[in-house]
């Protein structure tokens, strides 16, 4: 079995322990960067929201929906590169992130729905 890449390593910490340890934060911090940062604060602020249709993470200028590791973000369009599995725009890893720790924002609704009252 081939070794487990960066982001499977601190998924599966992370996973196991359901909350962010300070190794856990250094972990995300040195695989991915100012992104790991961006998507622990997300996290922490609560900006991760799921609705019956869609995930979404709450950004600084809009909102993202985030559908089996990809996000709509101008970030994951552009500048990362699809067969490098460490490369995660933010909105993704906070999705994770929450996710494991159990701090998604959950509403018993769809999204769509929302977005036409907006």
């Amino acid at each position: 079995m081939s070794e487990a890449n960066p982001v499977e390593r601190w998924q599966a910490r992370l996973e196991e322990a359901g909350e962010l340890t300070p190794e856990l934060v250094e972990q995300i911090t040195q695989c991915h960067g100012d992104r790991g940062v961006r998507a622990i604060e997300a996290v922490g602020e609560h900006r991760v929201k799921s609705y019956r249709d869609f995930t979404i993470v709450v950004g600084y200028g809009d909102e993202y929906i985030v559908e089996d590791g990809g996000c709509t973000c101008k970030d994951s369009e552009y500048n990362l590169d699809d067969e490098d599995p460490t490369e995660l725009c933010w909105h993704a890893l906070a999705v994770a992130i929450a996710r494991r720790v159990g701090h998604v924002d959950y509403h018993d609704m769809w999204y769509s729905d929302v977005r036409e009252l907006l």
